[in-house]
């Protein structure tokens, strides 16, 4: 019995064969979250990737990289175990080892996309943000072509992540607006782009962080104000680890 509950609070118990295994999951109901003071006209912008696995500015100067290369490379490890361990077996082959790996390889995508949804909210609440702006398009995650790095892209749980946001933002009273994200790497925040078109301003800024700005700008036409722009040509923000391990001051280099 996990020690956080009552045997009391539990409604349901599910009985799930995975794996080769049974695994039990406790369903009670959770107690109410005290509502924090939030003003919905503070926005946080999220574009989900790969590297960065969701890269996030604010129009009240703050900003927040979601580290994805500890996510990519556990994906990476899991794909190429698999491979070797089903080399020359017939199709359909699955053995204990197998189902051992992918059972970890499964914890460990749920511990990081619970994680990194933690900090965005964590964020949100700390800086009074109300409304969580995310770019998503339906399917990218399987129609996408980026030649060796589709398979890591297509196995990196953003679908989840960006559901467990959805739930954590309904929980905390945080407004949740999903939004279509074509377009928003290219067109140039800094050179007042008007989305899709993209021109050159002579600055440079993080594709990621521009994506993210620029998806705030979708939802919120003119609500970026000269202020708001000062502060994200400097929105270099906190590198953070998806799975907990570190948390660095992103260098903000300019990519291309």
């Amino acid at each position: 019995m996990p020690s956080n509950l009552q045997f009391s609070d539990i409604k349901e118990l599910r009985i799930l064969p995975r794996n080769r295994c049974f695994y039990l999951e406790f369903v009670y109901q959770k107690e109410i979250v005290i509502k924090h003071k939030l003003n919905p006209k503070n926005v946080l912008g999220v574009d989900p990737g790969i590297n960065n696995w969701l890269s996030c500015v604010s129009n009240v100067g703050t900003s927040l990289i979601i580290d994805g290369r500890k996510v990519k490379s556990l994906n990476q490890w899991y794909n190429k175990r698999v491979s070797t361990l089903k080399e020359g077996k017939p199709q359909g082959y699955w053995d204990e080892q197998l189902a051992q790996i992918t059972e970890k390889r499964n914890r460990q995508m749920r511990d990081a996309v619970n994680k990194a949804a933690r900090l965005v909210i964590n964020h949100c609440i700390e800086n009074q943000i109300g409304t969580v702006v995310f770019g998503w398009n339906q399917g990218q995650r399987q129609e996408s072509r980026l030649g060796k790095t589709t398979q890591s892209f297509v196995q990196i749980p953003t679908a989840k992540l960006k559901e467990r946001v959805k739930q954590l933002c309904l929980e905390y009273g945080i407004k949740f607006v999903e939004t279509e994200e074509s377009y928003t790497s290219k067109a140039s925040f800094l050179g007042d782009d008007v989305l899709p078109i993209p021109t050159f301003c002579g600055l440079s800024i993080d594709r990621d962080l521009n994506a993210s700005i620029n998806l705030r700008k979708r939802v919120l036409i003119g609500e970026v104000s000269s202020e708001c722009k000062t502060h994200s040509r400097n929105a270099v923000g906190l590198t953070v680890d998806a799975c907990g391990r570190s948390a660095a001051d992103s260098s903000g280099g300019s990519r291309k």
